[in-house]
């Protein structure tokens, strides 16, 4: 399983299985979920790859060498539910909003204590980034691993979001979580309703865009921490305001992309504890949504 972060790669719930939902959707009259073409997770049957199933390729089973046969799942906790997703998503962005008040108020961001706060921030920030980097690249997924992400993104996102409260505006934070809850529900209602169609030719070019926005977001990062200042300026006035704009759309298209990860996974029963990689990439993108409406406002507000 890959990330769906932006930043990282965005592969389905299994790493053999391409982007999930990009091979076939189930055929209308085709297998019910449970037979051996329809359900990739069904135990016996034959040596066969089913056809036209994302989780045809299963990482739960062992392979009998001498009969061809798959085993029984390593794993039987029963597949993945809506429910499972809500449940787990729940529990992981709660960590990250309650760590982030913990922080706003025990690392005060006074002039006193500036320095101090910034320091435990930004270094919760890059071991929280480690943390999410070992995770996309493990084959299953480990809730300790996901929730200690959390707990110290939380850590990051208190302290910043403190800081931007303190400096620049007060309602700052208040707008950029009201605006990430609309980005959030809006494409979910987008996508229900059809008006957003993800397939290939979608992720595609929401992929190509991302690499491009996050090299020149690194581009721009490099120019300012050795050259001083803004960098190239993508980060403040009128560009600032159009690449935060352009960060907080392509979080919403990534967003797409979960709900369709989700959506299949459930579909062609995916094992439950995959419910944890879910929360995990929509608490990323999320986390990325909030950032860039942070970063627009705070552009806006300090151009007043």
């Amino acid at each position: 399983m890959r990330s769906r972060n932006p930043v990282f790669s965005r592969r389905g719930f299994s790493r053999d299985n391409g982007y999930a939902g990009f091979n076939a959707a189930p055929q209308a009259g085709g297998p019910a979920v449970g037979t051996q073409q329809g359900n990739p997770y069904a135990q016996g049957g034959t040596s066969a790859q089913p056809t036209g199933n994302p989780y045809a390729q299963n990482p739960y089973a062992q392979q009998d060498v001498r009969h061809g046969a798959p085993q029984a799942p390593v794993t039987t906790g029963g597949v993945m539910t809506m429910d499972d997703v809500v449940a787990r998503t729940a529990t992981t962005l709660g960590t990250v909003v309650v760590t982030a008040v913990l922080s706003w108020l025990l690392l005060p961001v006074d002039e006193a204590n500036l320095n101090k706060s910034y320091g435990i921030a930004i270094g919760a920030g890059l071991v929280a980034m480690v943390l999410a980097l070992v995770q996309s690249f493990k084959r299953r997924p480990s809730p300790a691993l996901i929730l200690s992400y959390a707990a110290l993104e939380g850590v990051f996102l208190g302290v910043i979001s403190s800081a931007v409260s303190t400096y620049i505006a007060d309602g700052v934070v208040a707008q950029a979580v009201l605006g990430t809850m609309a980005v959030f529900a809006g494409v979910l209602v987008a996508y229900k309703a059809g008006w957003i169609r993800v397939n290939r030719r979608f992720y595609g070019f929401v992929m190509a865009a991302a690499l491009g926005f996050v090299l020149l977001m690194a581009v721009n990062l490099l120019f300012s921490v050795f050259g001083g200042g803004d960098g190239l300026g993508f980060r403040s006035g009128g560009l600032g305001i159009m690449f935060g704009v352009i960060g907080i759309i392509l979080g919403a298209c990534f967003l797409a992309l979960d709900f369709k990860q989700v959506e299949d996974g459930i579909a062609y029963g995916a094992p439950r504890e995959e419910a944890w990689l879910a929360a995990f990439g929509l608490t990323l993108t999320l986390v990325w949504i909030y950032m860039e409406f942070l970063r627009l406002l705070s552009i806006l507000n300090s151009s007043d």
